[in-house]
């Protein structure tokens, strides 16, 4: 849908990626507009479709029916799947493409509904993207063990849109996937783009680049007078404890913000001590 915003230009807007999406165009060309939003909102649904865990006729569906058998994948997937074990090693495997399965246990829903560790245990024999082959091209997992892109997914695709829009039109864009974002460039007249933090007051003036945020806002549990995050630890398939609220990150894309505020939270409490060792530039709700 569009619609023309106060401050000028126009904000298109649309579901996608189990996430509400948004495409603010700084334009006075609302059949450009809407053009750019049709594009933006094209691929944003060519992902879900593509690597979504919840069909049944994609191939993230054939990997996981696979029964042990190796698949061949083609070369944008390889390139996702050589991100996500790249994350995985980055994080000392906190990160791991196989931990999707490890959901159907838990609800983050804010109730204090905790997993007994025989549970976890059971299906953490499914993890551990050790037991993977992977050569580049073909993946083989050990049956019943599943590929998830969760995780990474919805920052690649705002990543992807913004490249379409940019190589579309040469106007300002601002593209936000359920929180995560990324400008082409600053406004026409030069301001920077406003972008507030989750529960502060705290706003981002950004001019080029991309914005991620991780935390417990809206999915975490309660278990002994503690507040869990809907974050899980790979290694141990639980959720980590004493992470910060939440952590928002700006870098150049939004993979690579999604990821490092993603990661940090794995971290639990050395959650700043991970961002210094990246470099990063963040902003930690406690």
């Amino acid at each position: 849908m569009l619609s023309r915003l106060d401050e000028g230009g126009y904000a298109f807007r649309f579901q996608a990626m189990a996430s509400p999406c948004e495409v603010l165009i700084d334009c006075d060309d609302a059949a450009l507009a809407a053009r750019l939003g049709a594009i933006a909102q094209a691929e944003a649904r060519r992902i879900e479709t593509k690597w979504s865990r919840y069909r049944s006729d994609n191939l993230v569906h054939a990997i996981n029916t696979a029964d042990g058998a190796a698949i061949e994948v083609d070369e944008e997937t390889a390139r996702l799947i050589d991100y996500g074990a790249h994350l995985y090693r980055l994080s000392e495997a906190r990160f791991d493409l196989t931990s999707g399965v490890l959901r159907r246990l838990w609800r983050f829903d804010g109730t204090e509904r905790w997993v007994d560790a025989d549970a976890v245990a059971a299906v953490l024999a499914r993890v551990g993207w050790q037991r993977v082959r992977w050569d580049g091209r073909r993946l083989q997992m050990e049956p019943q063990m599943e590929i998830d892109f969760g995780g990474i997914g919805k920052e690649y695709a705002v990543d992807r849109s913004l490249a379409l829009l940019a190589a579309a039109a040469a106007v300002p864009v601002l593209v936000n996937y359920g929180g995560d974002l990324a400008a082409s460039g600053a406004r026409r007249d030069g301001r920077p783009w406003q972008v507030g933090i989750l529960d502060s007051d705290v706003r981002i003036q950004l001019r080029q680049g991309a914005v991620a945020t991780s935390g417990s806002a809206y999915r975490y549990l309660t278990h002994a007078g503690r507040r869990y995050g809907h974050l899980l630890d790979a290694r141990s398939g639980y959720p980590v404890a004493d992470a910060p609220r939440a952590i928002t990150v700006a870098a150049p894309t939004c993979s690579a913000a999604g990821a490092l505020s993603s990661l940090a939270l794995l971290h639990g409490a050395d959650a700043c001590r991970f961002l210094e060792s990246q470099g990063a530039d963040y902003h930690v709700l406690p």
